[in-house]
């Protein structure tokens, strides 16, 4: 937890982008009208059920967009190939950004037997094929080496650094990317269902896990080749589909707060939702105010922590800070400044 609270920068966030005409030249008529596009301060998560065809990227761009918020990132890419559960963060929230993405993933995805491609998914192009097909028994045979700590090479197109470049750009430029093994957990790997062609999967992984590189790794050891060729993220940690909002509903929700229908503070969850796995500690006003200055509280007697480690604190049931308490001290990491729209939704069922 102590790494967690080192890397607070929140890296995905995308940071203010402001639409700003340029100026005309000296003497120069403007060809258009120059504007300066509304934004807010919105502090929250959206955990978005990502369409397939939409970049992260995208879709960050349009929550972003619908809640004009100043701010705003994601906890864990999804190719456009894949639907799911993408968390986003709006505002205040980028802070939390790696608590998130520090959660299991939960997955279900078909592989297509027969051919490995350069992508690793239905994407690529063809560079391996076979005419043999997998039983189902030996399927299931397969599966216990693909369970636990294993050690695994990311797919080529992956958004992996290599010398500073993207991996997925390197290799569209036509060079040979080579990426080093490294060690992932899977903590289980069931078959769903098998088919002559396809077989559909269920697993629960942690961070830095690629399904492209299980259904390519499945099919080598299978000898038959294979690559996804359907993905779906079903929950990032406890965000799961209790959490989801549909783009077209969290857009039917942003027309009716823009006609005073509802408060738009219902269509975000609380920025706290990320923290749901790190003890809460309740402070005074007094201490609150050191705290949100960015200074160490000791509390002593009733009011000491019985414990030691990362904290949220809160004041008045509102989020102050993100600390680290040791023998009775708090000291203030991240301090949130909540001043604007905050979340305010539970889960929800879409009707």
């Amino acid at each position: 937890m102590n790494e967690v609270l080192k890397n607070l920068a929140a890296p995905h966030a995308t940071g203010d982008e402001v639409a700003v005409a340029e100026s005309p030249a000296r003497g120069a008529q403007p060809s258009k009208q120059q504007f300066r596009r509304e934004k807010r301060d919105v502090h929250g998560w959206v955990v978005l059920d990502k369409p397939v065809g939409m970049t992260s990227t995208q879709a960050v761009g349009i929550v972003k967009r619908l809640f004009k918020a100043k701010r705003a990132g994601h906890a864990g890419t999804l190719d456009p190939l894949a639907s799911g559960c993408l968390p986003v963060a709006l505002g205040e929230a980028t802070k939390t950004v790696p608590f998130v993405m520090d959660g299991e993933k939960q997955y279900r995805f078909t592989v297509k037997w027969g051919e490995e491609r350069a992508t690793d998914d239905s994407e690529g192009e063809v560079i391996a094929t076979s005419g043999d097909r997998p039983a189902e028994d030996q399927i299931r045979a397969a599966l216990p080496a693909f369970i636990g700590t294993i050690v695994q090479v990311p797919p080529r197109f992956s958004a992996i650094k290599v010398a500073g470049e993207r991996a997925y750009d390197l290799a569209r430029e036509g060079e040979t990317v080579e990426l080093a093994p490294r060690e992932v957990d899977i903590e289980t790997l069931e078959l769903v269902r098998a088919e002559p062609d396809t077989a559909e999967f269920a697993a629960t992984c942690g961070k830095g896990t690629y399904v492209r590189a299980i259904a390519r790794d499945l099919g080598r050891k299978l000898g038959c080749f294979g690559h996804v060729c359907a993905l779906r993220r079903e929950a990032v940690g406890s965000l799961g589909p209790e959490t989801m909002i549909s783009l077209e509903h969290l857009e039917a929700m942003c027309q009716k707060a823009a006609a005073g229908e509802i408060n738009l503070a219902d269509a975000l969850m609380p920025v706290e939702t990320a923290l749901d796995d790190i003890p809460a500690l309740a402070v005074s006003s007094a201490d609150a105010a050191r705290l949100a200055r960015g200074q160490a509280v000791l509390l002593r007697g009733r009011d000491a922590p019985i414990f030691t480690g990362t904290v949220y604190v809160t004041a008045a049931g509102r989020l102050l800070a993100l600390a680290e308490v040791d023998r009775g001290e708090i000291v203030p990491k991240r301090v949130f400044n909540l001043a604007g729209l905050t979340g305010r939704a539970g889960p929800r069922k879409e009707s």
